[in-house]
């Protein structure tokens, strides 16, 4: 009697999946001499874990309330097809803390998912510090080494924290850490971050290292809280189409030194990102201190509906040196309140930033900022042409004053856009509202976008409208339809 290969193939798949196991791990009362395979048989160790060669649907557990120091560098792949029964995860059991493990500062990396796929990492709490700062020493890696495509790794729910890597950007630490190195021409296929909570990690909070091999896709970096960053707070670097939505950043930049550069939100080196509902307050300096930033080798970065509040260094920087690309970024329906300090700027297009697109946002400044509103600069004989600014609203609040200095920028187009109050150095004929239109309450910052509900205009009536854009998104900041062919209000929210 003869077996098809199909037939011979899904027997083969069931029969693997039949021994997947559920293995613990229990600090104080396990074993490694023993199965694993029930809570009165639990492993003790890391080692025992590492040494071990996981099955598709294996789960690993670590016991609640425990703690391990070491490093966890898992090994074997789950299936990287269908549904998550195949992935290979990570995760506890039992009642209490998050199972706790701790590199102290005695590893680069306290998890190490190095050139394995098809895995699952949740509701752990990471922590990698030492005597002393060290270059290179993150609370989770992921590496693609060689391996080609690395697909389906996803972390929720972790709290990653302390991490004292070192502050210099060419030898940065990171509490989340992802790079794919060009051997093999190796990139990710699938990788999400999600809901983690990370804490005082130095130098960056979240982020990606290309190392110019093909450009990773599938990325989605969302619903995650980052609290006291050293440096940056999350960054792509060499992926396409990559999400980042629904963060929230409080506190970055926050020990970097003097000419050390980092911003809240940005890409480098990916083309058709999308930056949304995410909230950025409290980065420090002006060295670059921005909330939001499109970086060189970008192109079509949108950057929309989110929120920025008392961010030193500004608002939104565009950059990039003349011999590099920063194309057709759209910045749209933010909301920007009381962003940089006097010393620094709003908007910084700094260098080859070419054809943005800026509409619908609000920005709003307080009456103690006195500083650009708009600051262009060159970079490297790179300078920022034709960029078209469309229904934004840039209010000055009394006693405040915002400055506009193009500097060598060229191509720049005014269309439909509110000036209240104290304004500066605008182009000729461009028009100032002596009266702004009326609002539900004081226009200040909130904590939260639920609580942002006075920066609703007061009455529809009367409100200003712009001008019609194509494919403008839809809606506006807070969720309210925008039609494709009759005026919108000016600026990010619908009365």
């Amino acid at each position: 009697m003869r077996v098809s290969a199909t037939i011979l193939s899904a027997c083969l798949f069931l029969s693997a999946f039949s021994r997947a196991g559920t293995y613990h791990l229990d600090a104080t009362k396990g074993d490694d001499s023993f199965t694993g395979l029930a809570p009165d048989q639990a492993w003790k160790t890391l080692a025992k874990v590492n040494a071990t060669e996981f099955q598709p649907g294996d789960r690993i557990l670590f016991k609640a309330g425990e703690v391990w120091n070491g490093q966890l560098k898992p090994k074997g792949s789950g299936r990287i097809e269908g549904d998550a029964s195949g992935l290979i995860s990570v995760g506890r059991y039992g009642e209490g803390a998050l199972p706790r493990i701790d590199g102290q500062g005695r590893f680069y990396d306290t998890v190490l998912l190095e050139n394995i796929q098809g895995w699952e990492l949740a509701d752990l709490e990471i922590t990698n510090l030492g005597p002393t700062p060290a270059q290179w020493r993150n609370g989770v890696r992921i590496s693609a080494n060689g391996i080609g495509r690395m697909s389906r790794i996803y972390l929720r729910r972790l709290f990653v924290h302390d991490v004292n890597g070192d502050l210099r950007k060419e030898k940065e630490g990171c509490g989340i850490f992802f790079e794919a190195s060009s051997k093999n021409g190796s990139y990710f296929d699938g990788l999400l971050i999600e809901k983690c909570h990370v804490v005082k990690t130095d130098r960056n909070g979240i982020c990606q290292l290309g190392r110019g091999g093909p450009r990773s896709r599938n990325v989605i970096i969302r619903d995650n809280l980052l609290e006291d960053i050293g440096g940056d707070g999350i960054k792509l670097w060499g992926t396409n189409g990559g999400l980042i939505e629904r963060n929230i950043l409080r506190g970055g930049r926050m020990r970097c030194g003097k000419g050390e550069a980092a911003a809240g939100i940005w890409p480098f080196d990916c083309d058709d990102t999308v930056v949304q509902f995410n909230q950025v307050s409290g980065m420090k300096g002006t060295q670059d201190g921005q909330a939001y930033d499109s970086d060189y080798g970008c192109r079509r970065t949108i950057f929309q509906y989110n929120y920025s509040y008392q961010n030193e260094g500004g608002f939104m920087l565009l950059c990039a040196p003349g011999k590099a690309v920063n194309e057709d970024t759209i910045i749209r329906y933010n909301l920007s309140v009381h962003d940089g300090i006097n010393s620094a700027r709003v908007f910084h297009f700094g260098g080859n930033a070419t054809r943005n697109r800026l509409y619908n946002n609000t920005i709003i400044l307080s009456p103690q900022q006195d500083l650009p509103i708009f600051l262009g600069t060159a970079w490297n004989s790179g300078v920022s042409r034709d960029t078209v600014f469309t229904n934004n609203l840039f209010l000055v609040s009394e006693g405040g004053r915002g400055t506009w200095n193009f500097g060598p920028t060229q191509g720049n187009v005014f269309e439909s856009n509110l000036f209240i109050g104290k304004h500066e150095g605008l182009p000729p004929g461009t028009a100032i509202t002596p009266k702004s239109p009326e609002f539900r309450g004081p226009l200040v910052p909130a904590k939260s976008i639920a609580e942002l509900v006075n920066f609703k205009p007061k009455s529809a009536t009367g409100f200003p409208r712009g001008k019609v854009i194509p494919n403008n998104g839809g809606r506006d900041f807070f969720g309210k339809p925008v039609s494709p062919d009759k005026a919108p209000a000016i600026g990010a929210i619908e009365p």
